[in-house]
């Protein structure tokens, strides 16, 4: 069996015998030399066939030529030849004269996508779609996000945690459940890892972290929500407030883009048209009645009755930040009680007010944080405030009654941090296989 060679090695390999498979990206089908470009999963080279002719002129029998002339668009083959480095090749500077194809799997001819075709026609042939090199990044830089995450969590003695995803009760808003048939009963798909992570504090975990799905049944139809996502989330124990949790998340964000950067900084500038910058730390922090006045004498007044931020509103505060900071994100701080959760903290002074936070970044919020009210009392306190009844809390009530440290943390959006990094018009174009109200399919 020859050795396959990826076409990103291609350039440090020695001149002479090589083996590449992949897929046809182009075919040049002309009179005297046929070129093929194939690409992997890695880059694209070069591939280069001379037509053989007799002295005279006349075609001999090419079986190489033929099977070029045939080949369409996404076939994939494996192709053998002699590598040779040229400078004058645009793509690469390599290029490799066949010896042999091998077709592994031939494409139909015509493609039922196109660069130019519209965003749900892309995600009906997603698989396609991702052959793109600009796709293809996306998730190169995905995967060294998430394991500069897993570094920064490791190194600093954090615990993973892969909480269940059938729930027997909501862990957040009862709006936004998906119910679904469980044996004689039902159950519900978690809306976050929250219960569960709060539950590794009197665990004695102290620090933990999980990348895993949740879902939310919200029939929003903007490009930055889906029914489906990937949330990032972590939780610590022993913290004085929220600042704590924001020291925590600004860090792993740090460590996240600085490692993008290094890795893939020029593809992205190349492809994206993005320069990436790693934030510098602190990220500016700005009180949520602040921001809104910020905003309002930059002339956009909120409409919003519930004390919570708009989208607009998270736009021109970003836009705030950016002229004044020079900062791609900023947290917005101190969230009223009446629109946060009945497990989040409130100040000791002031109990209209909440220890959390949300982050905004590039103008839109890719989390929400916060420190965590521990003393079971004041938790049951909280729940009948909002209209619920401790005793449909019961086992979660149960974690806060033996015992359990002050801590917080928070849960993000993994698709939202692409979207933004690489200032993608859409959740979509950077989620693998995206869900929505209207898309299940493929």
């Amino acid at each position: 069996m020859t050795t396959r060679t990826l076409t990103k090695n291609l350039a440090a390999a020695t001149d002479g015998a090589i083996s590449v498979s992949g897929w046809v990206e182009t075919v040049r089908d002309q009179k005297k030399v046929q070129f093929v470009v194939l690409r992997d999963e890695s880059g694209a080279v070069q591939l280069v066939h001379p037509r053989m002719f007799a002295d005279d002129g006349t075609p001999l029998d090419d079986p190489i030529a033929a099977e070029i002339s045939a080949l369409s668009q996404g076939t994939f083959l494996t192709a053998t030849g002699e590598l040779k480095h040229d400078e004058r090749v645009k793509l690469g500077g390599v290029e490799i004269k066949l010896d042999a194809l091998v077709v592994a799997a031939r494409a139909n001819p015509e493609t039922p996508i196109a660069e130019d075709s519209s965003g749900d026609k892309r995600m009906d042939w997603r698989f396609l779609d991702l052959r793109l090199p600009k796709n293809n990044l996306i998730f190169r830089i995905q995967t060294t996000l998430e394991h500069a995450w897993r570094s920064y969590w490791v190194e600093h003695d954090f615990i993973e945690l892969h909480t269940p995803k059938l729930m027997a009760s909501a862990s957040e808003s009862k709006a936004e459940l998906f119910e679904v048939s469980y044996f004689e009963g039902k159950a519900y798909l978690a809306q976050s890892p929250q219960f569960f992570k709060q539950m590794a504090q009197p665990a004695g975990f102290g620090k933990i972290f999980e990348v895993g799905p949740a879902f939310r049944a919200d029939p929003s139809f903007t490009s930055r929500h889906a029914t489906e996502f990937t949330s990032v989330d972590s939780e610590i124990s022993w913290i004085d407030s929220h600042d704590d949790v924001m020291r925590l998340h600004e860090e792993l964000l740090v460590a996240g883009f600085t490692a993008v950067k290094a890795k893939h900084g020029a593809e992205i500038a190349e492809l994206f048209g993005v320069d990436v910058t790693v934030p510098a730390t602190p990220f500016p922090r700005i009180q949520l009645a602040e921001a809104k006045r910020i905003v309002a004498a930059r002339g956009y007044d909120v409409p919003r009755a519930d004390d919570d931020m708009d989208p607009e509103g998270e736009r021109q505060i970003a836009a705030y930040v950016k002229e004044t900071f020079g900062h791609e994100f900023v947290f917005l701080t101190d969230y009223a009680s009446s629109i946060r959760p009945f497990y989040h903290m409130r100040h000791a002074d002031d109990a209209s007010l909440t220890n959390s936070y949300d982050l905004i970044f590039n103008g839109v919020e890719i989390s929400t944080g916060a420190q965590r009210e521990h003393r079971v009392e004041v938790l049951e306190s909280q729940a009948r405030d909002k209209g619920l009844d401790p005793e449909e809390l019961g086992f979660y009530l149960d974690f806060f009654r033996y015992g359990v440290p002050p801590h917080g943390g928070f849960g993000m959006g993994l698709s939202r941090v692409l979207m933004l990094l690489l200032q993608l018009p859409n959740i979509r174009e950077a989620t693998y296989l995206f869900r929505g109200p209207t898309r299940l399919l493929p």
